[in-house]
């Protein structure tokens, strides 16, 4: 999974774009340097859909889902889908997989994730499917690490990617998403961020996760702490953001996701990236 680079850019904007100007926006991180880009399911837009659509506009660059939503697609569908994206893209496709799309009370995450991998594992492509895992937990990345070529973490801190490269061990790919913000008044950027993260520190799940990673309820009150707003978004100049951004590269990253906040759904963080393409790709 090396050849996805040291760091690549994670984007929400493309939920909200016509095709043309995802197209463009492609096109132009494969002629910066880019050797990664990474979207979610969230917005509407189906996975394996828009994967065809950015791995068709480009030549080299890797795209990669983060996540598919395991409830969204059943295990033959989205088997169908990844083993035709890594034949007509031989190397360029990577398969993320989180819990998530129709609520399935009841159901264990763990459980779940499992039983999905056996029904995939159940067919053979034609061409290698490489696949992750959205982990956090212990047992979670270890089914990551056994299962698939490693995990992808969201909105964690450099102590949570520590804690993960023991648990996956040396070998196992560790993809971690971080969120940046380029703005230098800490009023202003605790208030985009904290808008950003409302989400996150009001849904169960990431409450859980982060009190396991030592938040307390004062740090996930009244829309977050100044500790854990500043640790999941890294805000600043340039300098600030990228030098933080490599915090999780020495904690045993092998590959950064950079997800650019503070822009309006429809608007593009295009300007930015060319910032943080002169400043990490070197």
């Amino acid at each position: 999974m090396d050849d996805l680079g040291t760091f690549g850019i994670y984007t929400f904007d493309f939920e909200h774009q016509p095709a043309g100007l995802m197209r463009e926006s492609v096109r132009e991180l494969e002629e910066q340097g880019w050797r990664a880009v990474w979207f979610p399911e969230v917005g509407g837009r189906e996975a394996f859909t828009q994967a065809a659509v950015l791995l068709a506009a480009t030549e080299r660059l890797r795209v990669v889902n983060g996540i598919a939503q395991i409830w969204s697609h059943p295990a033959h569908s989205a088997h169908g889908a990844a083993a035709l994206l890594a034949d007509a893209y031989p190397g360029r496709h990577v398969l993320g997989l989180g819990f998530g799309g129709e609520p399935h009370p009841g159901v264990k995450p763990l459980t779940a994730m499992r039983e999905y991998l056996d029904e995939l594992d159940a067919r053979k492509p034609a061409a290698p499917i490489r696949r992750i895992l959205a982990a956090y937990g212990p047992k979670m990345l270890e089914l990551a690490r056994d299962r698939t070529a490693g995990a992808q973490t969201y909105h964690v801190n450099v102590e949570h990617t520590a804690r993960a490269r023991e648990t996956l061990g040396p070998d196992a790919f560790l993809a971690v998403e971080h969120a940046v913000l380029f703005e230098t008044d800490p009023a202003v950027a605790r208030a985009v961020a904290r808008e950003h993260l409302h989400t996150y520190l009001t849904t169960p799940y990431n409450i859980a996760k982060f009190r396991r990673l030592g938040y307390t309820e004062d740090d996930l009150a009244r829309g977050g702490s100044d500790r854990i707003v500043d640790d999941l978004v890294f805000w600043g100049d340039l300098e600030t953001v990228t030098g933080k951004l490599h915090r999780h590269v020495d904690a045993g990253a092998d590959h950064v996701a950079v997800q650019v906040i503070g822009i309006e759904p429809g608007a593009t963080a295009r300007p930015f990236w060319r910032e943080l393409g002169e400043a990490l790709l070197r």
